[in-house]
């Protein structure tokens, strides 16, 4: 589960790093929001 979640957290540091806006930056959140959701449901 903790190699989940900093997998998780490398990829939203990538993806909060690769936008320019903060829209771009809350559409980021959200999609990470839904994968940590998805994978929590999973388990």
């Amino acid at each position: 589960m903790k190699s989940i979640a900093a997998l998780l957290l490398v990829a939203s540091l990538s993806a909060l790093m690769g936008c320019n806006t903060v829209k771009g930056v809350g559409q980021d959140l959200q999609k990470a929001g839904s994968a940590i959701e998805g994978t929590v449901k999973k388990n």
